[in-house]
């Protein structure tokens, strides 16, 4: 039926009605009073979500575009990073510093497993010179479902006293929580089309008072992603190039329901929907890529047994219209993913469930009792 297609992928997340009506107005001049008055509002409400004092830089770009501004602002050429690579994106911002001319130094985990903190404590510990200028983090991995442990980490880095931590937070930030000023982190990336509720085009990144002292110095090339320039707009409520307005109607609609729910209930909601999803496909006998202490709020990795992954996803997609996510680079045909992350509630997830079940029964899948994925969702949201 048409309009029914529901996006259950990490990104991008479905967009509420009403952010999509605050995007249909005409747009503003982006140099007019009453836009400055939006920004002034949209960069409010964004330091609420990132809980921080300090302004949150907001770019036209994607995700990749906020990481990749996040690393060459702070940094210089040859300077000696750590990079934590246990899924695409992690290996993604190695290339990205390797592309810069950065030392990169790659903290490893296999596709599905949590990065070990306890190999960037020995790194660091040992680095008595203080050479390590930067360890560069996902904490969601979207490729795998897996929530690295940032908080740990940042532990380390912070007893090392000279290097700065650079988040990829793209699809955690929002659905976890992730106290900024609190854990002293340095520079947080993250994009619109996820825990935001927009569609994509936006990349925001918060930056400590410790990271604009190291970009006095940072001598990498940059122009359009020099975040200086975006400070300086920033801080007068404008932008230093021509900004998407109805991108930022949409946000500035997006961020007041979000403050309407408040972050605690945010996080709970994301929390709930992955346990929820989680069991479900327990319950079904559908083997989890991540293990249950590293989850995902934001995505959940399924590696099927005796049913392919690829099948799964286009019966789900032809015959009840719901987009899964398919593996990416090794994990290519071995794995789907649900995303549960941004404008999802539990309904969202007990009707992908039941799909699911369909879809397995006509498959062929044996290790499915029909009724038990959806019976197992819905005792968490009883709980919950």
């Amino acid at each position: 039926m048409e309009g029914k297609h529901q996006l259950m992928i990490p990104g991008p997340t479905p967009v509420p009605e009403k952010v999509l009506l605050a995007m249909a107005q005409h747009p503003i001049g982006h140099r007019s009073k009453p836009y400055s008055k939006l920004q002034a509002e949209v960069t409010a409400d964004l330091n609420w979500l990132h809980q921080t004092q300090h302004n949150v830089q907001m770019l036209t770009v994607s995700g990749t575009g906020a990481m990749e501004a996040g690393m060459i602002n702070f940094l210089k050429k040859g300077d000696r990073v750590l990079a934590g690579c246990n899924g695409k994106f992690g290996d993604r911002w190695a290339e990205v510093g390797e592309a810069y001319g950065l030392q990169v130094e790659r903290v490893t985990a296999e596709w599905g497993k949590p990065l070990d903190p306890e190999q960037f404590r020995e790194k660091l510990e040992a680095d008595t010179e203080k050479q390590i200028k930067a360890v560069i983090l996902t904490h969601s991995e979207t490729s795998t479902g897996v929530l690295n442990d940032l908080e740990t980490i940042n532990k380390h880095v912070k007893a090392h006293g000279e290097a700065l931590i650079i988040v990829d937070a793209v699809t955690s930030l929002g659905a976890y929580p992730i106290p900024i000023d609190q854990w002293g982190l340095d520079v947080v990336a993250s994009g619109s089309q996820k825990g935001y509720m927009i569609p994509p085009g936006l990349g925001f990144i918060a930056v400590s008072p410790r990271a604009w002292e190291a970009y006095k110095t940072a001598d990498l090339p940059r122009y359009y992603l020099d975040l200086g320039k975006y400070r300086k707009a920033t801080e007068k409520d404008s932008s230093p190039f021509t900004p998407p307005v109805n991108l930022v109607f949409g946000l500035h609609a997006a961020l007041g329901m979000m403050k309407a729910e408040g972050l605690d209930n945010i996080f709970a909601r994301h929390a709930r929907l992955r346990d929820a999803t989680r069991a479900g496909m327990k319950a079904l006998n559908l083997p989890l890529l991540a293990p249950d202490s590293h989850g995902s709020t934001a995505v959940t990795a399924v590696s099927p047994l005796n049913v392919e992954a690829e099948k799964i996803r286009s019966t789900m997609r032809q015959k009840f219209d719901i987009a899964l996510a398919g593996g990416q680079n090794e994990l290519k045909g071995k794995i789907f993913r649900v995303g549960h992350l941004g404008f999802v509630s539990d309904r969202d997830i007990l009707t992908a469930m039941g799909a699911l079940e369909a879809t397995l029964i006509e498959l062929g899948y044996e290790g499915a009792t029909s009724g038990a994925g959806v019976a197992a969702a819905s005792k968490v949201f009883a709980q919950g």
